[in-house]
């Protein structure tokens, strides 16, 4: 069977239809390595316990969230008949034929650049995590290598400046990119890291794909959904990640569930094929496998398919 490339992302606004897909493309897959990169979700980490500061239990995911708008990875025709058990609890992710080995065994941090040009320099693929200030980054990067410190957490906007490279399994990278929208920072510094990570993004050449936390627990921010119609004009491929999906703030309007679903509705405008979208908590664990697990088969598929 021929391998379709995955979604393409078209941004509907005023730029052409995009025509690079989620997913960029490398060396041709030998039938050695798709057997090896064939898995299911069971391959995955086993979720790690609740917390003991927190005793609540969050309920699943309603199901009515996904509806039929289902992302499908690279090896998943479109047409595929596609059941429940294929899909990652609390998302629109579909689990293909490239999802691996999902286990996060070591992690360690590698360096901190202050330009693009300065990153690490060899053929390993990464995923760069972006997102609004104080939205959980370093909390993510924290819960998916499963260190406490991996990621600089801090209550104060604007913490990371600097492009920060963390190793994984000696294998891949995992990438902690500057928030944008910090309030604390000033106007130069904020024009500053927007200029060298958007630089980071258009000559990235081992980028597989962005992780662009969206903060569940309030409404759509215009920032949030101005980054990622910028990404998508530029033929970046993401993935919405929803964290705090645990948190209901008062006086700030909706559940994390309601939340999501005006975001989903928003950006169902931008993109007529429906972007990769996971529901997350750093306090509960919740989506930390999933997550991992779709991460896994974006990368299979990077590795090994042809330029």
């Amino acid at each position: 069977m021929l391998l379709r490339p995955p979604s393409l992302l078209r941004a509907l606004a005023s730029p052409p239809p995009l025509t690079r897909a989620c997913v960029p493309a490398r060396r041709t897959l030998s039938a050695a390595a798709e057997a090896a990169g064939t898995a299911s979700a069971g391959d995955a980490a086993p979720a790690p316990a609740v917390p003991r500061k927190s005793g609540r239990k969050l309920a699943p995911p309603p199901r009515d969230i996904v509806k039929t708008a289902l992302f499908l990875p690279p090896g998943v025709e479109p047409g595929a008949a596609v059941t429940p058990d294929m899909v990652i609890p609390g998302s629109n992710i579909v689990v293909g034929p490239y999802a691996g080995d999902a286990r996060v065994k070591e992690a360690e941090f590698v360096g901190s650049s202050a330009r693009a040009r300065d990153c690490p320099k060899d053929d390993r693929p990464e995923f760069a995590v972006l997102g609004r200030s104080n939205v959980g980054k370093s909390s993510l990067i924290n819960a998916l290598t499963r260190r406490k410190e991996a990621a600089l957490t801090s209550k104060k906007p604007g913490k990371t400046q600097t492009i920060n490279h963390f190793l994984v399994n000696k294998s891949w990278h995992l990438v902690d990119l500057p928030g944008y929208g910090f309030a604390a920072a000033s106007q130069s510094a904020r024009m500053d890291w927007s200029s060298f990570t958007k630089g980071y993004f258009l000559n990235r050449d081992t980028l597989v794909g962005v992780l662009l936390l969206i903060d569940a627990s309030i409404p759509p921010q215009k920032i949030d959904l101005d980054c990622a119609n910028w990404l998508g004009r530029n033929n970046i491929g993401l993935t919405f990640v929803f964290t705090k999906c645990d948190k209901v703030k008062k006086g700030k309007g909706g559940r994390p569930d309601e939340n999501i679903k005006v975001f989903q509705d928003t950006i169902s405008g931008l993109y007529p094929e429906p972007p990769p979208w996971i529901m997350t908590s750093s306090v509960t664990g919740l989506g930390r496998d999933g997550l991992l697990l779709h991460m896994s088969q974006l990368r299979n598929y990077w590795d090994n398919e042809a330029v």
